[in-house]
């Protein structure tokens, strides 16, 4: 599921609705859960970039100190549940703030990273790992969510969507992709490193990947189409758009919802109920192939 928000009166609720709608649903995957949020000011505050990242295991006061050596400047590490979120002042660079994370805990996985945007994951049920989160009280202009029923890989942290790759860009999947293995053999002998065996992270860098090449969302969307087989819809954003489109059978159930406060995705209308307006919104089901794009 997504919300993007249009009207800047909405944005102190983001996390409220972001909740909602993966609680809703949570019966589609209760084995573990994850969401990025973009523009809350605990966790991307402005001027700063951050790294949000899952240790092995409790961080100690000692570790943050490390932390901050390596960076030779004060860091800010905020607890969500399962996840950390690590911000240091923009000057620093998000890639010297990711190769610090890394070298403090080797045996992390980092789950996202950028100005704008924090990725939260966690094994457990999705209306546990919310509270955990501290996600009703999130705040921002665009959230992704995603709960899980493992298919493809093991329930691990790793596992969990959104996959964020890219500075502030992140990819949720419903369905699978049976050419994986191939498409990830070929990222891999392009130097691109895998944090899981999840099909999902096969297309998240694979959209990545033609992003750092300069193409457009909808363009990466459009090869992707051509490159992947499978059954699948897909939901990627950064901190400026927000696209939607589903394969050529278009056998994954979608349905986006529309106003002028806001645009609204998810996997089942169930979870658009509670969105404010829902009664006015314009209903429709993405067409299989089309690429449906919003920007901030």
């Amino acid at each position: 599921m997504g919300l993007h928000l249009r009207d800047p009166e909405l944005h102190p609720r983001l996390g409220e609705l972001l909740t909602g709608m993966l609680c809703e649903m949570q019966d589609r995957g209760a084995d573990s859960a994850g969401v990025a949020v973009y523009g809350d000011p605990r966790w991307s505050p402005p001027g700063r970039v951050s790294v949000s990242f899952v240790p092995p295991a409790r961080v100690s006061t000692r570790a943050q100190g490390l932390l901050a050596g390596l960076l030779g400047t004060d860091v800010v590490v905020v607890p969500a549940g399962q996840t950390l979120v690590a911000h240091v002042d923009a000057a620093v660079g998000v890639e010297a703030l990711r190769t610090a994370v890394a070298a403090t805990w080797p045996e992390a996985l980092l789950a996202g990273f950028g100005a704008d945007v924090a990725v939260l994951k966690g094994v457990g049920h999705p209306r546990d790992l919310a509270e955990d989160f501290g996600l009703p009280a999130a705040q921002g202009w665009q959230g992704v969510g995603h709960t899980r029923m493992a298919t493809e890989s093991a329930v691990t942290p790793g596992g969990c969507h959104p996959y964020a790759v890219g500075s502030d860009q992140c990819l949720v999947h419903n369905g699978s992709f049976s050419n994986h293995a191939t498409i990830r053999r070929d990222l891999r002998a392009a130097g691109h490193v895998f944090d899981s065996e999840n099909d999902t992270e096969v297309g998240a860098r694979f959209v990545a990947d033609r992003l750092a090449a300069g193409y457009d969302v909808e363009t990466a969307l459009k090869e992707l189409c051509g490159t992947f087989d499978g059954f699948y819809t897909l939901l990627v954003s950064n901190a400026d758009s927000f696209a939607v489109v589903r394969d050529a059978i278009a056998c994954k159930p979608a349905v986006v919802a529309e106003t002028d406060a806001w645009v609204a995705v998810a996997s089942e209308y169930r979870a658009l109920v509670g969105l404010p307006g829902i009664e006015q919104a314009r209903l429709f089901e993405p067409e299989p192939e089309r690429i449906y794009a919003w920007t901030r």
